[in-house]
């Protein structure tokens, strides 16, 4: 699955594939999917942001799997995110929400 967003006036890809978890734990060291279930604390009943468990590291770290996913030849995280002179990182997760809740999706195959 694919996404376009633009950040600073320019259009960024974002794509999840079955080895966007496997790239994460290779880059970060960190489990894509325990790092993803830390998110869900950050948002307690309704809408309202628990701020414990914020950890916008986690965020800029899916940002960059799904951008480098997207395209291999994007620079390290740090020098990818220094490329940009604005990167709204809350508005951005919201876009990538359904690229998440399709690396955590299960498909049903038939018996």
């Amino acid at each position: 699955m694919e996404k376009v967003i633009k950040i600073d006036g320019r259009d960024i890809v974002f794509k999840s594939t079955g080895a966007a978890p496997l790239r994460y734990k290779a880059q970060f060291k960190r489990d894509f999917f325990a790092d993803i279930m830390k998110l869900e604390k950050v948002v307690s009943k309704g809408d309202e942001v628990n701020v414990d468990y914020l950890d916008l590291e986690i965020f800029y770290n899916i940002a960059w799997v799904f951008a480098k996913t997207a395209d291999p030849t994007i620079k390290t995280p740090l020098e990818w995110l220094d490329d940009f002179s604005v990167f709204p990182i809350m508005d951005i997760c919201k876009e990538l929400q359904d690229l998440l809740i399709n690396s955590l999706g299960v498909t049903n195959s038939p018996n």
